[in-house]
């Protein structure tokens, strides 16, 4: 503009846009008095992850948040929208990993945990500040005075409140248990973190002798490389054409070793052959056959998913590779009686594609009957609504079948389980500050290695964020947030585990609506 007399001809918002939202700011525009007796509303904004930038999907969500917030505020209500970013775990760590192979040959371990969190913490800074900084290009009327991050000091006091507390009420368990195992990322997955696809394969009907006898049963699997850690066959007590094969026992092919027929009504009558493998370490239905009969838990493949010594001549194989061979040896020895495609749905990490490979395992797990009950009545009850309705349905239809939540994590980038192990006595101790000496005999004590799943710290977010575990005025004023707006693709990994957190945890709803929104994709439907 050359002078007040003159307009341009081009109108160039950029040329006034951080002028006008620097002034909002200055003027406190957004930033509630929490004091202000008028009724509140609030937004907690669903943290963007710190993997890189924002994205279209994040321009949509934004837009309808800033939407209801500044329709509110005009309204006279007690604004207040809580800004932030996430350390998304798994996510991040891949990034960092990544840069570094690339730019500098190394990986994490060339490092040392130490160095590469100061990594990671480098890229948080970077991608965080970059972040924060387009959602004020958006114009976002966040609170920035109470902007938030999953791992700062408040919300790490949170997480450990959080997980002492479900410890001490016997929620958090440590165990080994059939678990999703990424050989790629190198760690467990939740049951919500594996996403499945229907993929072209084959059942392998092999020949397993009868000791003693010359005939021998027949089973299908389409998973032969796991045939190493079987420890029994199972038929259904009620199957007249197998029953009789009860209490036989039966010759392992290629390994030799013996193994029993028992009887158990998981096996379905009329379905294939009628007798199913039982290989506990290595499948989730037969992990619980297994603790039905007490059979040994064989596990056969190492945290790459290469075999490991119980494959005897194929370890070190990778498991692919091992299949190709194991098939075409019991084939050259007359077990492999034919091979039958069979499309089935298969199981990938969510965050590489990686083929997830189910495992047993020594992991923490949240024990979800208890917190599911109360998470499943109060949507029942319409205290919590979805927008639209039918994602209630969705919702319910999970929270109904949830099984225990896979916790803990093999990674350097999160919250460390605050759990100390002693080296003299043995002794385990859950405590929410750290300890350096073992509170029973004195001697010295290393933390877990493992960290929290991401969302354990996603789900503390409405109430974390305003200040939990101290009861302070953000908390009172402005718990429950008054509503949530997200895509539909993180009900399951997000949406209900606030819900469940917030009424085990504040002993009240986290939000009273949760309005879903569709995802932006591009032609190809991949997320942008």
């Amino acid at each position: 503009m050359n002078s007040y007399n003159e307009l341009p001809k081009v109108y160039s918002p950029q040329d006034f846009e951080d002028r006008i939202y620097q002034n909002w700011c200055d003027k406190g525009y957004f930033t509630p008095d929490v004091k202000n007796p008028a009724p509140a509303f609030t937004i907690v904004i669903p943290p963007p992850n710190v993997t890189g930038q924002l994205h279209m999907g994040h321009a949509l969500d934004e837009t309808l948040q800033d939407i209801l917030v500044r329709y509110k505020r005009m309204q006279g209500f007690n604004t207040l929208w809580v800004p932030g970013t996430d350390h998304a775990g798994i996510a991040t760590q891949i990034k960092v990993e990544e840069q570094l192979r690339v730019n500098e040959g190394l990986t994490r371990y060339d490092l040392g945990r130490d160095k590469f969190l100061e990594r990671v913490w480098d890229w948080k800074h970077q991608y965080g500040n970059r972040i924060i900084s387009q959602l004020k290009k958006l114009g976002a009327s966040c609170d920035w005075s109470r902007e938030r991050f999953t791992m700062d000091e408040g919300c790490s006091r949170a997480v450990r409140e959080v997980f002492v507390n479900l410890y001490d009420k016997g929620l958090i368990y440590r165990g080994n248990r059939i678990i999703n195992w990424c050989p790629h990322c190198i760690t467990a997955l939740s049951d919500a973190e594996v996403e499945y696809s229907e993929q072209e394969g084959y059942f392998w009907h092999i020949k397993y002798p009868i000791k003693g006898e010359d005939g021998y049963v027949e089973v299908a699997t389409t998973r032969p490389e796991t045939m190493f850690g079987d420890t029994a066959v199972a038929v259904n007590p009620n199957d007249e054409a197998t029953k009789h094969l009860i209490g036989k026992t039966l010759i392992l092919p290629i390994v030799g070793r013996e193994i029993p027929v028992i009887a158990d009504d998981y096996v379905e009558i009329g379905f294939g052959t009628g007798c199913v493998k039982i290989t506990p370490a290595h499948d989730p239905n037969d992990f619980l056959v297994g603790q039905r009969h007490d059979l040994e838990q064989i596990k056969v493949m190492n945290d790459d998913a290469t075999m490991n010594g119980f494959a005897g001549k194929y370890e070190g194989m990778d498991r692919y590779a091992c299949r190709k061979a194991l098939v075409a040896d019991l084939e050259a020895e007359g077990y492999l009686i034919k091979t039958v495609p069979h499309n089935h749905n298969v199981g990938s990490c969510y965050r590489c594609g990686t083929t997830v490979e189910p495992l047993t395992s020594n992991q923490w797990f949240v024990k979800m009957e208890p917190l599911a009950k109360p998470a499943l009545e109060v949507v029942r009850d319409g205290t919590v609504k979805f927008v639209p309705d039918r994602f209630s349905k969705i919702y319910v239809n999970w929270m109904e079948n949830v099984h225990d939540w896979c916790i803990s994590r093999q990674l350097w980038w999160g919250h460390r389980i605050p759990a100390f192990y002693c080296s003299d006595c043995g002794e385990m101790t859950v405590s929410k500050t750290d300890i350096t000496a073992c509170p029973k005999c004195g001697g010295k004590v290393s933390q877990e290695n493992d960290v929290l799943d991401t969302w354990f710290s996603s789900a503390l977010w409405p109430f974390s964020t305003l200040g939990f575990p101290d009861n302070t005025e953000e908390l009172e004023k402005y718990y429950p947030t008054s509503a949530l707006v997200t895509g539909y693709d993180i009900i399951f990994f997000w949406v209900a585990r606030m819900i469940f957190s917030g009424l085990e945890h504040m002993g009240k709803e986290p939000f009273n609506t949760v309005f879903i929104h569709g995802l932006v994709r591009d032609a190809q439907g991949r997320k942008m």
